[in-house]
């Protein structure tokens, strides 16, 4: 398994108070590793993207009809909307994530490339227009990801959240570069695990 990176030092007393000292970890190592994503060379993010988008099509395999959710990057996550594309071509269909609410789930609304995107809650580019689905598969950026695949993401829960609402569970597919896998992310017990989780690693 992945060892941890040499400043990986400060953690918390344990992983299932639910308290402060798992907050405060949190908040630092999920600054580390945005941090760490941010610094990539931009041509250098481009090529670790196209690994991921062609690890994530073997793993798939055809996916057929099926509804794919995936995401429009922000902060230096991997960009897969060439994937996006080509899944789309294939006949797959994909959605789009929409947050409605801090302490809401997320919904989801299709998506066909070329279809105009506006600024939605926190400024996340969103369809315009397009039809409320449920996901058969969704694949979700983190900012780290444990041994066991839980996820680290932003802080919100929203995924968490999502997942826990949902009548029919989709597949969950984790996606980051290899950087942001580490030991453990101290679970709690609402932290939902990814199936498995696709890295350039």
């Amino acid at each position: 398994m992945h060892e941890l990176t040499p400043d990986y030092r400060v953690q918390p007393a344990t992983h299932r108070s639910g308290g402060s000292d798992v907050a405060r970890w949190r908040r630092a190592e999920r600054k580390r590793l945005i941090d760490a994503r941010m610094a990539l060379d931009p041509d250098e993010r481009n090529r670790r993207s196209k690994r991921i988008a062609s690890r994530l099509e073997a793993a798939l395999g055809r996916p057929g009809g099926r509804i794919l959710a995936a995401y429009w990057p922000v902060r230096g996550e991997p960009d897969l909307r060439n994937w996006m594309i080509r899944a789309f071509e294939r006949g797959s269909r994909i959605a789009l994530p929409i947050v409605i609410a801090k302490n809401r789930p997320l919904e989801f609304s299709l998506w066909s490339p070329g279809d105009r995107l506006e600024r939605g809650v926190w400024d996340m580019l969103v369809p315009a227009r397009g039809t409320a689905v449920q996901p058969d598969v969704i694949v979700a950026p983190g900012v780290g990801f444990d041994e066991a695949d839980h996820r680290l993401g932003y802080g919100g829960g929203l995924l968490d959240r999502t997942l826990a609402a949902m009548s029919r569970k989709p597949q969950v597919i984790g996606v980051g570069y290899a950087e942001s896998r580490i030991r453990t992310i101290y679970p709690q017990p609402f932290d939902v695990p990814m199936d498995f989780v696709v890295t350039d690693g």
